[in-house]
């Protein structure tokens, strides 16, 4: 009874730390930082939901507003009482797997199955009225403006905003861009009729405006009455009515000089406006569903088959050497340096690690010059002539060599803190049953030294499989052959399929994804395999 009235009088009094019978918690004073924190940080991610919400209802991004909804209402649910406390630590993981993993994953997958890339970076409606705005023409009373161009982004590639002062009436200014036009826009500075000054935005000159021409060409910006503004020059724009009118009903587009037609059609992976000829109105297009064609496309080209299978096997190889031969050589020292006899095992342990100290690009960029055939550190120490980036065989020994000595002093690492881990009394029991040196290592050390060390290995292979940096950096992919400039020597299958997807045909986001999913099915094949054949290391004990 006495205790029953103890936990009555603690849920009475208001001033008792500890969970009250609502689940809350009262805090001490030692707890008053915390809840400051919280409060806080509570704060600010309601305060950036409340300040993203109308940005994103004016783009109609009801995804992305779903989205941050629902995280802030997770976290507000999770932290802002003291119950959940498992949730307190899986949530912010979750919600970091979710964005930056899943997330790019399923925009991958969605991409692959678009043409998305150059010349069909925008939908199909923002195409069309671009391809109308193209067709404005200036008639005998078409308003006039003094044009002055902006921009809040790249003087070089946009946005671009078009800030208007009619000449009839030049207290007044208008803000126009593709979405349409905005009378009185704030922080303006207006000098002879003209816009000199925007608040938040640059003023580009002439020489910006010629450089952006071709972008520039391409605005219209819409009116309340139905007519576009086009600039006329680089500092004067009109007022005018498009030739060509868009049918939403038909999906068609209809000149209204010459009465044709043209209706969208398919032609390769892209669709595009044509008349009854087939003759393009606009070489625009636009963001389309392709379906499977990009992954048919890298089984049926003959292009990227041709060469496909010898990339794929140089890739295993490479991967497979870069993970055998920097496991093997970091063991070597591990080993070599877990004796105790040896001294100064922390100096010998510094240096090995140097090459893991240094950022892999800097590296990459130092071996490459290593391997020059007049001037390089190589053929200089050892007297030889080699042109090792002229033919496919030296490179590929040059690139295998690279990675060796970059990737050896993590499995140093590795090998040396399970060596480490694995209990002296089961060597000295081996020792006392017989067991020499080399089968003491082989029955009783590298089997619990696999049972670390087995997942990294796997991870490194998944790494190397698409190990971009390497190849590019070091090699560039090269040597290539004239039959075949678009497939390497040294090539493995990120940085061929980097090249067919940014090369010289333009930027092929849909096409690049494809082969991303493709990579990541084959990676992840892989791997399972792998883990699949370390599953005997479990019933080591």
């Amino acid at each position: 009874m006495a205790d029953l009235r103890d936990t009555i009088n603690s849920q009475k009094d208001p001033d008792a730390d500890g969970p009250s019978r609502f689940g809350f918690t009262k805090p001490g004073r030692d707890g008053i930082p915390a809840l400051l924190v919280k409060v806080l940080f509570l704060g600010v991610v309601i305060g950036t939901a409340i300040a993203l919400t109308p940005a994103l209802v004016g783009e109609r991004s009801w995804t992305f507003l779903t989205g941050i909804w629902l995280i802030t209402a997770v976290l507000v649910a999770t932290y802002a009482t003291g119950r959940a406390l498992p949730a307190k630590y899986l949530v912010p993981g979750t919600l970091m797997l979710a964005l930056f993993v899943v997330y790019p994953i399923v925009l991958t997958a969605q991409t692959s199955f678009t043409n998305y890339g150059d010349g069909t970076r925008n939908d199909k409606q923002t195409t069309v009225d671009r391809i109308v705005g193209s067709s404005v023409v200036r008639s005998d009373d078409s308003p006039q403006y003094n044009l002055t161009i902006a921009t809040d982004g790249d003087p070089a590639s946009g946005p671009f905003t078009y800030f208007l002062v009619p000449q009839d009436d030049p207290e007044t200014v208008f803000e126009g861009t593709e979405e349409g036009l905005e009378e009185d826009p704030g922080g303006v500075t207006v000098d002879n009729g003209r816009v000199t000054a925007v608040e938040g935005y640059t003023v580009l000159d002439i020489r910006q405006i010629s450089a952006a021409a071709d972008a520039l060409d391409e605005i219209a910006v819409p009116t309340d009455s139905g007519s576009f503004i086009v600039r006329d020059g680089t500092s004067e724009a009109f007022e005018g009515a498009p030739t060509l009118v868009y049918d939403e009903d038909a999906d068609t587009i209809t000149d209204t000089t010459s009465d044709t037609v043209y209706t969208a059609e398919q032609q390769g992976d892209r669709e595009f406006f044509v008349d009854e000829d087939g003759q393009r109105l606009s070489d625009q297009s636009w963001t389309a569903n392709v379906g499977t064609r990009n992954y048919e496309r890298i089984f049926t080209d003959s292009r990227i088959s041709s060469s496909f299978f010898g990339i794929f096997v140089w890739t295993v190889v490479f991967a497979t050497f870069s993970v055998v031969g920097t496991f093997l050589l970091g063991l070597f020292f591990a080993i070599a340096l877990n004796d105790p006899r040896v001294r100064g095992q922390k100096v010998y342990r510094a240096l090995l690690i140097l090459p893991y100290a240094i950022p892999g690009f800097i590296s990459l960029l130092l071996w490459s010059s290593f391997y020059n055939q007049d001037f390089g550190l190589i053929n200089d120490i050892t007297g030889l002539n080699v042109n090792w980036f002229g033919g496919a065989t030296t490179a590929k020994i040059a690139v295998l060599l690279t990675n060796l000595w970059m990737g050896f002093p993590y499995m140093f690492l590795v090998s040396t803190g399970a060596l480490q881990a694995i209990p002296e009394e089961l060597k000295e029991a081996a020792t006392i049953d017989g067991a020499g040196g080399v089968a003491g290592f082989r029955r009783i050390t590298l089997p619990l030294l696999l049972v670390t060390v087995a997942p990294l290995l796997v991870a490194t292979f998944a790494f190397n499989f698409n190990n971009f940096g390497a190849i590019f950096l070091l090699t560039g992919g090269g040597p290539f052959t004239p039959d075949n400039p678009s497939a390497g020597g040294t090539d493995i299958l990120i940085s061929y399929t980097y090249r067919l997807a940014f090369g010289a045909g333009g930027v092929q986001i849909g096409f690049a994804a494809a082969v991303s999913v493709v990579l990541f099915v084959v990676t992840g094949l892989i791997a399972a395999l792998q883990f699949r054949a370390t599953r005997s290391l479990e019933d080591v004990n």
